[in-house]
């Protein structure tokens, strides 16, 4: 029950906002009744449920960083190729969050620096580390790795979120005509 009150909290919150969705909301729509008080039995508050909201959303980024760098492939380009399929896809799996993320977590900074933190230290610091590695290496040039993962991870990110949010990509370019020219633009600026 209590990764339904989380799924059904996810889709609510991203549908309604966080202050619009009531406890007795979240537990109808997972089948409870209303003012049972279901809810408190897996969390003492509708706060701490939007905690386990985040907190699965950023184990699920850590995760994908850990994967993508366990299967790490020695070719630059299948690496950018990996790394780029990975954050889109990332970001298209939790686009009810991404909604939760810019529309209510203002309120909640503590949460919205959780994320930001995490986002940083996963992917982010994957792919700065990645290129910081090769370019030590001699395999790619790079005069600052973390700007030059910032600037990869920026264009990348930017393609998504606007899918997510308004159902619209930069150029109307498809997904993978994007990810194609993305990987050819960061192997021609590393230089490999």
């Amino acid at each position: 029950m209590r990764e339904r009150l989380v799924q059904e909290a996810t889709r609510l919150f991203a549908e309604r906002g966080y202050a619009s969705t009531s406890v007795a909301d979240i537990q109808l729509a997972c089948g409870l009744t209303a003012g049972s008080g279901a809810l408190y039995k897996h969390f003492p508050s509708k706060r701490a449920l939007l905690d386990a909201v985040v907190r699965q959303h950023l184990d699920g980024v850590t995760k994908g960083a850990q994967d993508i760098s366990a299967d790490a492939p020695d070719d630059a380009r299948a690496f950018l190729s990996l790394i780029g399929a990975s954050v889109l896809d990332a970001i298209e799996r939790d686009r009810d969050l991404l909604r939760i993320i810019f529309r209510d977590l203002d309120a909640f900074p503590d949460l919205l620096e959780e994320v930001w933190q995490g986002v940083l230290n996963s992917l982010y610091r994957r792919l700065s580390d990645w290129i910081e590695r090769e370019h030590t290496s001699g395999r790619v040039h790079a005069d600052d790795p973390e700007a030059t993962a910032s600037v990869l991870l920026a264009s990348l990110t930017y393609y998504q979120i606007l899918d997510s949010l308004i159902g619209r990509v930069p150029g109307g370019i498809e997904r993978g005509r994007f990810l194609d020219a993305w990987v050819a633009h960061a192997a021609a600026s590393l230089g490999v």
